[in-house]
């Protein structure tokens, strides 16, 4: 069977015969959407003010309800057989799904680049530890290049061809290896008990750290079913995807906390990764290195699919196109800036997705079918609401975090705002 790219179309349903994801193709991936060099800094983030008990705490307690929703927005791609963006048609509108798409796109282009710019910069530390300063492994525009296109040529290639040929065969098992090895070695060098006595600091409230947590797997939300609509039913989709990421996500988010706790107490980010470095020669560290560059290529590919909407070219001619955009960003651009920018976009996402689950799975529950129609003004009042929400407690109660909050509001006015609705033409009719 032809698995390329090129055998669907970003805004319609996929047939059957491709839908061949099974639990384990689906473990196999999100598993190693949870490891990665971004999600070591993030548990790092958490460890000096609430510790390594607390930040644990927050860590599980986080990621356990960001992929009970993870995985229910997954369902409702192998419901409908629809990109993450074409099924927002079905609750937004066609020109509401518009928005998203493009709010996607931007975002995507961005942390593809971040993804590109974070290998760059670990592999360059790693080449001049290993090479020495000024040498072919330490330079960053050789790391450019080579990380853009790796994570280019994935995109190409398509989900399909990257879960079934790479990840399930023997990458799954290279990332599992690597995050035992790490995790011995450190309980084999460190006074983890001693650490698991000692309190936090205090610069960070356990609400933040656990917002924190639930945003790693919400940050898929607008992804999702990109991949998860080539499932093989909705009960396989959400096995597969909640245990991968569950485990991959909380397995080394918590290696971030240890590490950084017990070789790098001053938070300095390069010490652990010399830290890490240190384990195994070095090889865990280049695998976990390596598979970084499945999380640019899940970026660009879902940029393509989100770009497909709007412009209706090949998926594998976008993702060449924004790989190379991407990469060329790296080259030239510190994105220094554009991270306040970026977060600000991801805020828009989780307001969005508590309306469509709702919509989805309360008001339609689980229809593949909808009447198109071109806005549907309901579902973008709850999402605004929802922002909303967002913001203002960002802003004004920092300490109670947002994310949740302005999800489960959104959800609620989709919920009232499409019951009132629904009554409304019943009563018209009559």
């Amino acid at each position: 069977m032809n698995t390329s790219s090129s055998t669907y179309s970003p805004d319609q349903a996929i047939s059957a015969s491709q839908r061949v994801f099974g639990a384990r193709d689906l473990f196999s991936l999100w598993f190693s959407l949870g490891i990665g060099l971004m999600v070591l800094q993030t548990g790092a983030l958490l460890a000096p003010g609430l510790g390594l008990s607390g930040s644990i705490l927050a860590i599980v307690i986080g990621t356990t309800v960001g992929v009970l929703l993870l995985a229910a927005v997954g369902v409702i791609g192998s419901d409908t057989g629809l990109s993450a963006m074409a099924s927002l048609k079905l609750t937004l509108g066609k020109r509401g799904a518009a928005v998203p798409a493009v709010l996607n796109l931007l975002q995507l282009i961005g942390w593809g680049t971040f993804e590109i710019i974070v290998m760059r910069d670990a592999a360059s530390l790693l080449g001049a530890r290993a090479f020495g300063e000024g040498g072919l492994g330490s330079n960053p525009f050789l790391w450019t290049l080579f990380f853009g296109g790796l994570a280019t040529l994935l995109a190409v290639g398509g989900p399909l061809t990257f879960v079934r040929k790479i990840l399930r065969k023997w990458g799954i098992w290279l990332l599992m290896a690597s995050c035992v090895w790490l995790t011995w070695n450190l309980f084999a060098k460190a006074d983890l008990a001693t650490l698991w006595a000692q309190a936090g600091d205090g610069t960070l409230s356990f609400a933040v750290g656990v917002d924190i947590a639930i945003a790693m797997p919400l940050s898929w939300l607008p992804l999702i079913a990109d991949y998860s609509r080539f499932g093989k039913g909705g009960k396989r989709v959400f096995t597969g995807t909640a245990l991968g990421y569950f485990i991959g996500n909380i397995w080394m988010m918590s290696l971030g906390v240890g590490y950084i706790l017990a070789f790098a107490p001053s938070g300095e980010a390069n010490t652990m990764l010399l830290a890490l470095a240190g384990a195994g020669l070095g090889i865990p560290l280049l695998l976990i290195l390596l598979d970084e560059s499945e999380k640019a290529f899940a970026d660009i590919h879902s940029a393509a699919v989100s770009t497909g909407m709007l412009v209706h070219l090949k998926v594998e001619h976008l993702a060449l196109a924004l790989g190379l955009l991407c990469t060329l960003i790296a080259c030239v651009a510190p994105l220094t800036q554009y991270q306040n920018f970026l977060l600000l976009i991801g805020s828009v996402f989780a307001p969005l997705f508590g309306v469509v689950l709702v919509d989805h799975f309360i008001l339609r529950q689980r229809s593949a079918t909808s009447a198109l129609v071109n806005l549907r003004w309901t579902a973008l009042l709850a999402w605004l609401g929802g922002i909303s929400t967002y913001h203002v407690l960002a802003n004004l109660y920092p300490e109670v975090g947002a994310t949740l909050p302005s999800l489960i509001l959104a959800g609620l006015l989709q919920y009232l705002l499409g019951r009132a609705f629904s009554r409304g033409q019943e009563t018209a009719r009559a």
